[in-house]
């Protein structure tokens, strides 16, 4: 940067990131040229500089090297340095780093030999994200991310720009390399916490983006969008993030000035009282984020650009451009005061960045999407709420700014079919609040079950945002699409909204424990050649696994197969209650209704009860707790205000949950602890007890016994207790006369099966007789396999009969 911007007065405090760049002394060992610093025993940062210079300033990527110093062992040889953590032993010549002169050797957890790098060598790792998905029909490369079945990766910040106290990005000095090299065997999750340690811990989003996100691009008009909005009530959708794409400002402008891609004028013709629309939409419960293209700064018609022009120093007579240069901190500090403020006091929420103009500056090196990430994220916390921004992914560290825009999508089975593995490999960038256009966004075709099956993954992904493009053809409001197909969106929308108890815990888990909600299978399952092999199949969150469809139904069977791959254990269906017995490679089939989602033996979803239609994200008074069976649990339901600028922990509120399987069987809810003036005084509880058989049960509160009414559902092999309200502060406890797991329904689910297959009659009625004669599943297998039925109804077959 030019003297005279280095020499400008520095950034609001709000606009300076908090760092803790330099590390304890303890932790380094440095000669003339070279420098090491063992920030963890598998972390180490190895610095060369031929001018010895080294950089203790926290970095884009890099803000904190303050870390514990691990215990560690230093020989010197004279000529050559060992350095020896509990997981690396370095070796170094003490010559400008070289294949030859600088390794690395790796143990894992058990302390054997895992694998040795030597300096330039580049790990095979598998893969992290992309900045965007524009245009993608299907597969596209990923860049790099940090994890390996080697058990290294090494990330170079050599030439990330230097973050200043002052809140200033500047290049570095001088040349050198800066080099982290991780070296964690096969303990992917204590990889992804250095880092989180080392780059910033991913920030709590606030608890009303995990409801459902109404995005379209199109030019509604005011009124227009409130119909919009009261339809979906009458429909009963919940919805909490209203995202008015580009068509707010003004599009039609003189050629003279270009395109009508950038804008910071309302379009007073589409929206003749804005302050009023978005008070409108704040009393429905709605957040409001608008659209922006930053790219061509602010043109004379603008409504703000005089001020803006005048603060710059411009002659506004002359009617010249502010040309767009984010790394000039004058027009920094008037991009947000003249442009975004005041939008932001007429009821913008918070902003959706979309930058497509690539990633030069005047900066070498520096990329405007960073940039606009950066400070963009900060300064949404000016007004006291929690951050948060929208836009594309720019390299390894943008997980700070959460969340992620993944781009506009050809609306194809192809593009579905690669985004559950994109969206789960993103972790291994540490990148995991991914916001995709569910149902594509352009181009492509109507399919009603594409779209369908895009909205179920939408459920079981980061963030659900319904989003597409201005053609009259193409839009997801659920009644735009047949009977089926609308029915099941509208269910899952609903479901969404349902499960915020359980994805806002986990929202807690990954910013404070560095647990992405989505991870893949491999986390948990390292050494597991299958766990590699499943790559649209992950786990959500602590509790369930999932296996979103992207194929279409086989048109005999009504169903659609996913290659799945259960770890050891019994597996719960989180819809249907049927139980499989895991440690083997399985098909599951499921018709246009659900799709695989299977909850751990033991598991504790805590979910909504949305009996009565509410769109608030807020701790709900009624709750519904689906506990699976099978084995012991434990669940912590985490609660605050939900958008309050900083996570304290004077700010949360805890409910443990038990399972205890076996004999003295039953389910406790501890007491509310904590903050509970951000609970409802009293809740009522509804306890969903699936995969159970039916038992008697009773019910205690306070230590008291208490009526409740009970039933049971044989179809989803459900036992249900509610009870009625009770203050947050008393505990509950359910005592099972029995605890026992329910008998699959082989014979019912695969009369279901065969009723709606498009098959002959005869065929049916050949195959149900089979199974229902022989003696036991093993039997039946043994006979439908000597049929040489086609494929799908085979497989089909297979996975009810061998379930468990």
């Amino acid at each position: 940067m030019n003297k005279a911007i280095q020499e400008l007065p520095p950034l609001p405090e709000h606009l300076k990131l908090h760092a803790e760049p330099k590390a304890s002394r303890d932790a380094v060992i440095e000669g003339e040229y070279y420098r090491f610093t063992i920030l963890t025993p598998q972390l180490i940062r190895m610095e060369y500089s031929a001018a010895g210079s080294f950089e203790d300033r926290a970095t884009q990527t890099v803000l904190n090297r303050s870390f514990t110093v691990p215990e560690f062992r230093l020989v010197d040889h004279g000529n050559k340095l060992e350095i020896m953590t509990e997981r690396l032993h370095l070796s170094y010549d003490k010559q400008p780093f070289s294949r030859h002169g600088l390794s690395i050797r790796v143990r894992n957890a058990a302390g054997h030999l895992m694998s040795v790098w030597n300096y330039g060598d580049r790990p095979q790792d598998l893969g992290g994200t992309a900045r965007t998905l524009d245009n993608a029909d299907g597969a596209i490369p990923l860049e790099p991310g940090l994890l390996s079945r080697q058990g290294y990766t090494l990330v170079d910040d050599s030439r990330s720009l230097l973050l200043e106290q002052e809140g200033l990005v500047q290049p570095r000095a001088a040349e050198g390399t800066d080099l982290y090299f991780f070296g964690y065997g096969h303990d992917y999750l204590d990889c992804l916490k250095d880092f989180y340690q080392l780059s910033g811990r991913t920030p709590l989003l606030p608890r009303y983006t995990f409801g459902n996100w109404w995005s379209r691009y199109y030019p509604y008009s005011a009124d227009e969008y409130k119909l919009l909005m009261e339809r979906f009530e009458r429909e009963e959708l919940p919805f909490s993030v209203a995202v008015i794409d580009m068509d707010w400002h003004l599009v039609d402008v003189d050629p003279k000035y270009g395109s009508g891609w950038t804008g910071y004028t309302w379009n007073r013709r589409l929206f003749p009282d804005p302050q009023e629309f978005l008070a409108w939409l704040h009393d429905k419960g709605l957040r409001v984020t608008l659209n922006v293209h930053p790219a061509d700064g602010v043109r004379a018609f603008e409504e703000p650009y005089l001020a803006i022009a005048a603060e710059l120093g411009m002659d506004p007579e002359a009617g010249d451009a502010v040309e767009f240069d984010i790394t000039d901190p004058k027009f920094l500090q008037a991009y947000f005061k003249f442009l975004h403020h005041p939008l932001e006091e007429e009821g913008v929420d918070f902003w959706w960045i979309d930058w497509q103009q690539g990633g030069v500056t005047k900066v070498p090196g520096l990329d405007p999407l960073w940039m606009l990430n950066h400070y963009h994220y900060l300064d949404s916390g000016r007004r006291g709420s929690r951050r948060l921004t929208f836009s594309r992914y720019a390299g390894l560290g943008s997980h700070r700014y959460p969340v992620g825009f993944s781009g506009d999508t050809i609306v194809t089975w192809e593009s579905l079919d690669f985004q559950p593995y994109f969206t789960a490999n993103a972790s291994n960038a540490g990148y995991g609040w991914w916001s995709h256009d569910i149902g594509g966004h352009m181009q492509g075709y109507l399919d009603d079950e594409l779209v369908m099956r895009w909205v179920q993954f939408g459920v079981f992904s980061p963030l659900l945002r319904l989003h597409s493009s201005a053609s009259p053809f193409f839009s997801k409001e659920p009644w735009r699409f047949n009977h089926i197909a609308g029915q099941v969106m509208k269910d899952y929308l609903r479901l969404r909204h349902r499960l915020i108890p359980y994805l806002y815990t986990m929202n807690r888990y990954a910013s404070r424990d560095g647990l992405p909600l989505v991870r893949p299978m491999y986390y948990h399952h390292a050494e597991q050649q299958e766990a590699y092999q499943v790559p649209n199949q992950y786990y959500f969150g602590t509790e369930l696994l999932a296996c979103p469809l992207t194929q279409p139904v086989d048109k005999k069977t009504g169903a659609a197969e996913f290659k799945a791959w259960l770890p050891e254990g019994k597996w719960v269906d989180f819809f249907s209650g049927r139980v499989y017995d895991g440690g083997r490679r399985l098909p599951l089939f499921r018709g246009l209704e659900s799709i695989p989602v299977l909850a751990k033996a033991g598991a504790i979803v805590p979910m909504a009860d949305l009996a009565e239609f509410t769109s608030s994200t807020a701790n709900p008074q009624q709750l519904e707790i689906r506990v699976f069976a099978g084995d012991s649990g434990h669940f912590q339901l985490w609660e605050d205000a939900g958008n309050t600028l900083e996570d304290e922990d004077n700010g949360w509120c805890r409910t443990e949950m038990s399972l205890s399987w076996g004999e003295a069987a039953g389910f406790t809810i501890g007491a509310a602890s904590g903050n509970t003036a951000v609970l409802p005084e009293q809740r009522s509880w509804k306890l969903s007890f699936t995969g159970f058989a039916e038992t008697g049960v009773t019910v205690l509160a306070g230590g008291k016994e208490l009526a409740a009414e009970t039933g049971y559902d044989e179809v989803s092999r459900t036992l249900t207790v509610i009870i009625p309200e009770l203050p947050v502060t008393s505990s509950v406890e359910v005592r099972f006369l029995t605890a026992r797991i329910a008998v699959n329904r082989t014979v019912e689910d695969i009369f279901g099966l065969l009723n709606r297959a498009q098959i002959r009659f005869g065929l049916k009625e050949q195959v149900y007789r089979v199974v229902r004669e022989a003696g036991t599943p093993a039997a039946a297998l043994a006979s439908v396999a000597s049929m040489e039925l086609e494929y799908p109804l085979y497989g089909a077959l297979c996975e009810i009969l061998t379930a468990n």
